[in-house]
């Protein structure tokens, strides 16, 4: 599972970070899910090896510009090179309402059917988007904003290598047939049964993305169980204090020791002020955001990055591709 940011700006793009937009990929699925599509996002993709044309859904956590206002134009061109396959699209239901007054306003024609989900039915009944059960919960943001959970679906049986060469059953067909659970004769005359050589599988993933939100103990029960969690950290916590309680947003220390206590074993900052410079000489520096978030979780931690790539591997760790 590997999650691609195409955008990490709050409120407006930097030199160096676009505003909020994240793909979302699967082992062996060419299709992808893109969660929130801030302005520059369809800019972003032409430095990705993603297509529009194997996007199956489009998620948004609310309704702000830095979000959604790449939505239309990604949509359009979407349609311009051809897609004619549906898209859902899942967030509150003022998205449909800005996409059709959009539509409306500029004479927009997709030339494929949009299948809207409202983002409160995942509440109580997840989603199923290429081998993904998706949930949502509800934050607090001022407007209607979702997280969103991601767990796997299907998780085979993993084949027990290790034995199978220690009693001299050279990798090839068989070791294929015992995967799928077959009894098989090998070579030597043995019966062999696929039974006897699978291991039990493994937990299934879990990654937990979340919008703009100012309350992270909203997300105690949607984070059980998760190996990830990607959430703003837009402020530092002195900022936080100054701005008030109702800015609607959380500061790096307060997403940290909720993580901490949550049990996520990696957390994902995104949705940076811009006043956090990504390189020297400004009054602020994004290291803040890094220092008080370490002081609070001893987990991995990450700084998202423009373009860059994170794997969520079956074993459960998190770490940056290269």
């Amino acid at each position: 599972m590997q999650l691609r940011f195409l955008g990490t700006s709050a409120g407006m793009p930097t030199r160096t970070r676009h505003v909020s937009a994240l793909a979302l990929t699967f082992e062996g699925q060419r299709r992808w899910i893109l969660i929130d599509c801030g302005e520059g996002t369809q800019y972003q993709l032409m430095h990705t090896p993603l297509s529009v044309a194997r996007l199956d859904a489009v998620l948004i956590t609310h309704i702000h510009g830095d979000h959604c206002y790449g939505l239309p134009g990604l949509l359009a061109s979407a349609s311009m090179a051809g897609r004619r396959a549906a898209m859902t699209i899942v967030g509150p239901p003022a998205v449909r309402d800005y996409l059709e007054a959009v539509k409306a306003a500029t004479g927009l024609q997709l030339g494929f059917e949009l299948i809207h989900v409202d983002a409160a039915t995942l509440v109580n009944e997840p989603l199923t988007l290429t081998d993904l059960a998706v949930r949502a919960t509800r934050l607090s943001h001022g407007v209607e904003c979702y997280a969103y959970a991601f767990d796997e679906r299907h998780v085979e049986a993993s084949l027990d290598t290790a034995r199978l060469a220690a009693e001299g059953v050279p990798p090839g067909l068989i070791w294929g047939q015992l995967q799928r659970g077959e009894t098989v004769i090998d070579d030597q005359g043995r019966y062999l049964c696929g039974a006897d050589y699978r291991l039990s599988p493994r937990t299934p993933r879990r990654l937990v993305v979340a919008g703009d939100n100012d309350t992270p103990a909203l997300l105690t029960d949607i984070c059980q169980g998760a190996d990830a969690l990607v959430h703003e950290a837009t402020y530092t916590e002195a900022v936080v204090k100054r701005l008030g309680t109702d800015n609607g947003h959380s500061s790096a220390a307060r997403i940290a020791a909720f993580a901490e206590r949550a049990g996520p074993g990696a957390l994902i900052l995104t949705h940076f002020s811009p006043r956090y410079a990504s390189r020297p000489g400004g009054a602020h520096h994004i290291d803040e955001i890094e220092h008080e978030a370490r002081a609070h979780f001893t987990g991995t931690l990450m700084l998202a990055e423009d373009l860059a790539v994170y794997e969520l591997s079956r074993d459960h760790t998190l770490q940056r591709c290269e």
